[in-house]
């Protein structure tokens, strides 16, 4: 088996790529990940998606690839431009709500429905506002979180965040989880029953 062998990216992804190097974004995801984040998603339909970190928009691509046409996504980043190229390309598109806001406040704000997956790709809901985010999936709902094997770029004392995360899920007795030392390394935890403490 070859899985560098991508052969369904999603249509708009070579231009997302493309814009990405043109203004230098440097936090490109990788295709791995956005893989699975379609292949998820697809499993839910009619669903409610949450992404926290839209950056350029090249993970959002995949998860719109992978919804069907009942499914909502909401994607929240702080970054005024980023988020302006990701309204371009997706702003059209009913099913996707694009918004610029710190994720930590929208968090505290969010007062909607449960979601069926989270991808947590920023500080907030991975690093900070975690119960709060694990608190937000239904039964069922996937909790995806990438970008957790040691990176060269990380800043000192960052491997120790990554570690006391892990600690935290794996001691989580409403989710299972998997943990994977694949693309920048991956855990996907399934939440099992409501948290009730």
């Amino acid at each position: 088996m070859n899985d560098q062998n991508i052969l369904d990216k999603p249509s708009i992804h070579a231009e997302i790529e493309r814009k990405s190097q043109e203004i230098g974004f440097t936090m490109p995801s990788d295709l791995h990940i956005g893989t699975l984040l379609k292949t998820l998603i697809s499993s839910k339909p009619n669903a409610n998606i949450l992404e926290l970190g839209t950056g350029i928009g090249l993970s959002l691509s995949w998860m719109v690839d992978g919804m069907d046409a009942e499914s909502h996504l909401v994607t929240v980043d702080n970054d005024p431009k980023l988020i302006k190229i990701a309204k371009d390309y997706f702003g059209n598109d009913s099913r996707v709500e694009v918004i610029c806001e710190d994720g930590a406040e929208w968090i505290k704000k969010y007062k909607g429905n449960q979601f069926d997956l989270v991808f947590a790709d920023a500080w907030p809901g991975k690093y900070s506002h975690i119960n709060e985010v694990l608190d937000l999936i239904k039964v069922g709902g996937f909790y995806v979180i990438d970008d957790m094997t040691a990176q060269s770029n990380w800043p000192e004392g960052h491997q120790e965040k990554v570690d006391g995360l892990v600690d935290y899920l794996e001691r989580r007795k409403d989710f299972n989880l998997t943990k994977m030392n694949w693309s920048t390394g991956v855990i996907i935890a399934v939440k099992t029953e409501e948290n009730n403490n």
